[in-house]
């Protein structure tokens, strides 16, 4: 098992940020689905449970052209399904993703706490003092250009150059964070992620827990580089605008990736 905190600070309210992250969400997903891949969605609705309460979301990640060449080696047809259960009682998140052919062999845990601060609290998860001793924290800039490769780099994704229109924010310069504390009328805040991988698989156990969190780490950076970049699109949304756009996406989705399987299917006929 490994676990790591990755901290996220950006210059968006915590309210704000609630309506952004659904949002970008969903533009995320109809990105990653194609060719009978990505994102299905299977469950969308409101939980309460254990006097906890917040919006629960049941996904399956169709990701067989997603993973390194040797894992699609030695794993059978099917198996490199992720299933993805997130329970979101915002400003706190628990997503957890599994496997059924690993079964409890497997096992991705997000845990995610939204503050209005710059990142600079200490477990905020409230692990108990050996396992957070043990925990390796990961400072995330979303304006540092050399955290992205060549290929992933998208100059309309850079927050680095980007300016908001709608709400004056950016570019994001060498030392914006500094810049954002002594200026009272922008907003800011801090995503606090833990991120407990297992992946219980003889020879491979560390080398593939320590390729999981480098790949969670790349997720979230590209992920809060898109939800800044695209703050202009919906920093005027409400929650109600928000949840019929999750619905239209659940149908786009559910068409692209039928549709372009069966495209697939008969250009290898």
């Amino acid at each position: 098992m490994l676990i790591k905190e990755f901290r996220i600070v950006l210059p968006v309210s915590v309210e704000e940020y609630q309506v952004g992250q659904l949002y970008t969400v969903a533009e995320a997903s109809k990105n990653e689905t194609g060719g009978g891949e990505g994102v299905e969605v299977l469950a969308n609705e409101p939980y309460e449970k254990d006097g906890e309460k917040g919006q629960y979301t049941h996904k399956i990640y169709h990701l067989q052209s997603k993973v390194p060449g040797f894992i699609r080696a030695l794993a059978p047809k099917g198996a490199l399904d992720i299933e993805e259960k997130a329970w979101n009682a915002y400003p706190y998140c628990r997503t957890i993703l599994k496997n059924n052919y690993m079964k409890d062999n497997f096992m991705i845990k997000i845990e995610t706490w939204h503050k209005p601060d710059m990142g600079n609290q200490e477990n905020v998860h409230g692990l108990d003092k050996s396992s957070w001793e043990s925990v390796e924290i990961i400072d995330i800039d979303i304006a540092d250009r050399s955290s992205i490769s060549q290929k992933d780099y998208k100059p309309e994704l850079d927050p680095a150059i980007y300016k908001s229109k709608k709400t004056g924010r950016g570019p994001l310069g060498p030392n914006w964070k500094e810049e954002l504390v002594d200026n009272p009328n922008c907003p800011h805040m801090c995503a606090y992620k833990l991120v407990t991988v297992e992946f219980k698989w003889r020879g491979l156990q560390s080398k593939i827990e320590n390729f999981i969190q480098k790949m969670e780490g790349r997720v979230f950076t590209h992920f809060h580089r898109q939800l800044f970049c695209l703050i202009d699109e919906w920093i005027d949304m409400s929650m109600d605008d928000i949840r019929h756009v999750e619905e239209e996406t659940k149908k786009e989705l559910d068409e692209m990736r039928i549709k372009d399987g069966i495209k697939g299917m008969s250009a290898a006929d």
